[in-house]
């Protein structure tokens, strides 16, 4: 009870904001202690990913009072770094969630009291837009203030650093640090001063010129190219009409009324994640409307992308490695009379093996790199200092970079891309039965179970490890032909033992690679667990000549992993929009 009330009293000293001070008075007087001692005992962590959390009033919330300490210890990180920080300055920008354009605004504060130059989005911008301005203006980082597909209550400050590419360790660690020391805001004035800088239509342009310099755009729109659009109550809808107006196709979109204007508390789906099952079903009924086959969605930061097509009488929307492939073929089809082994095309350990056999048969190189854009990111500039020319890269989970743009997703990018492609192509469901047929059937089966708590999911992980050293032999009847556990640094198919990828003790996360059997070539599958809540997630995949026996051999493999590594009855699976 004393520690709490200690924490009340150093809350209400530190905070300014009537709001938010409100919310820890009013629990005080409740004498909810529980509920004081979970906002207040523990500090949001600032990870690669920056922060992103439920926004209310506590140490561990996104408020006033944390945009306002993380923001100075980005400020002294950068100064202390960087010797021209103030001078290249950082990009701020925000979308359209609830209090995003005041966090933003708070930081621009915190920076510009710094003597650090503010080169700022005057409305709401796409994320990619940040990390764009960062590369074109050569500062020295980026916040955006976001937190993506996230339920309405959540908000988000996305840090970039000067290449243009999200955070990586150590550096989060090192910014960490930095805001632990710099906890006593210096300024609650959100007034701009001379060092904030306007550069919206300035960088929308530009943005807009590099995306007109794909290559193998459309010289005319077809207006028989046909699609609805939603941009998931976000603020993708001007991007997107920008592009397609610039390539004369804005005539066949049709946009889904009900979401197409910014709308914070997203009220026509439970979450605007475009992943997500249902997510798409407004869509979907606007275009059955309009005898429209082909739908395109971001979300509501437009990140991401995502794609469906009417295949016959049902709706098949495509998975994002299914996307990521289709998008690699088209780069690779824009400059296949060019390509050499320096021409590299970028995806992640969890995503679909489809890109490196494409890569093998066509001539050009495909390396696999950590889930998320700050390892796809970072390595497509490491490439790029080596003389490599990195096209393309994506991740299973709806995002992909062309790095002559972003080194970042894009969704906007993506779109147009994909766009394109079905301009050239007509059907990409069809195109991509081409492509199975030329590379094989791939069959990805990507679900999760949730976890009770981290600690229930280490003990899983560990119950795995301890079915045979040094790893399992066998999974059902298929052999184990190669087992890497990036956790605690193990490889069996390397010299001396040592994984191709980085490891880390802190994170949970195993490949495995069977044997084929008479129908199929063989399966890959990884479990890794959730980085920021519990859970464990399965990525799983079948190659084989028909679509039939690959879903069947990833069916079989899927069953035995819930049946016997997964059978603690505390631990809950839930299927995604895939086919699991």
């Amino acid at each position: 009870m004393t520690r709490v009330l200690e924490l009340v009293d150093q809350w209400l000293r530190l905070d300014k904001d009537p709001v938010t001070r409100a919310e820890i008075q009013t629990l005080l007087a409740q004498n909810n202690i529980d509920e004081l001692e979970s906002r207040l005992s523990t500090r949001l962590d600032f990870g690669t990913a920056g922060l992103r959390a439920q926004m209310g009033a506590g140490f561990n919330r996104l408020n006033s009072l944390t945009i306002i300490q993380t923001s100075q210890g980005l400020a002294e990180y950068l100064l202390s770094t960087l010797p021209n920080a103030a001078a290249a300055g950082i990009v701020v920008g925000y979308d359209a969630r609830h209090n995003s354009e005041h966090f933003a605004d708070l930081a621009a504060a915190v920076f510009e009291r710094k003597g650090i130059a503010v080169w700022w989005y005057e409305d709401i911008v796409h994320t990619p837009l940040v990390p764009f301005a960062v590369k074109t203006l050569q500062a020295a980082a980026g916040v955006m203030i976001t937190a993506s597909h996230n339920p309405a209550r959540d908000n988000g400050f996305k840090v970039y650093v000067s290449n243009g590419c999200q955070i990586n360790t150590p550096e989060d660690s090192k910014i960490s640090n930095s805001i632990l020391q710099n906890l006593e805001p210096r300024t609650w004035a959100s007034q701009a001063t001379s060092l904030r800088r306007p550069v919206l239509t300035s960088m929308q342009s530009q943005y807009m010129q590099c995306l007109g310099q794909l290559p193998h755009l459309p010289e005319s729109g077809d207006p028989s190219v046909r699609f609805v659009y939603t941009p998931m109550h976000g603020v993708g809808l001007r991007y997107m009409i920008a592009a397609v107006e610039m390539v004369g196709m804005r005539s066949g979109m049709t946009v889904v009324l009900q979401q197409a204007q910014p709308n914070p508390d997203f009220p026509t789906v439970e979450y605007p994640n475009p992943e997500e099952k249902g997510a798409l079903d407004l869509a979907k009924s606007t275009a059955d409307e309009q005898s429209i086959s082909l739908i395109m969605a971001n979300d509501p930061d437009a990140d991401r992308f995502a794609a469906a097509e009417k295949v016959g009488d049902d709706w098949h929307q495509f998975t994002g490695d299914q996307v990521g492939v289709l998008l690699a073929y088209w780069t690779f089809s824009s400059i296949s009379s060019q390509l050499t082994t320096d021409d590299v095309m970028l995806t992640t350990a969890v995503s679909s093996q489809m890109l490196s056999y494409m890569a093998e048969a066509e001539g050009f190189s495909a390396q696999e790199t950590l889930t998320g854009f700050k390892w796809l990111g970072n390595v497509a500039q490491d490439l790029k200092e080596q003389g490599k020319r990195v096209h393309f890269a994506y991740e299973e989970a709806l995002g992909y970079m062309c790095p002559s743009i972003v080194s970042d997703k894009d969704g906007i990018t993506a779109s147009l891309m994909f766009l394109s492609a079905c301009f050239k192509w007509g059907s990409p469901w069809a195109q991509l039965q081409e492509l199975y047929e030329k590379y094989g059937y791939f069959e990805t089966t990507n679900t999760y179970w949730r976890s009770s708590n981290n600690q229930k999911t280490q003990l899983v992980f560990e119950a795995v490890r301890n079915l045979e050293q040094p790893f399992p032999s066998r999974v059902g009847h298929r052999k184990v032909t190669r087992w890497r556990d990036l956790t605690t640094g193990y490889d069996s198919a390397t010299e001396k033992n040592v994984p191709d990828l980085p490891t880390s003790a802190n994170t949970q996360m195993i490949t495995c690679w069977l044997d084929g059997s008479d129908s199929d070539d063989g399966i890959r599958f990884t479990i890794r667990a959730s980085g920021t809540e519990p859970k464990i997630k399965l990525y799983l995949e079948c190659r084989s000549k028909n679509q039939q026996s690959a879903h069947r051999g990833a069916v079989e493999v899927l069953q035995y992993i819930r049946q016997n590594w997964f059978q603690d009855p505390s631990l809950r699976i839930e299927d995604r929009f895939t086919d699991a």
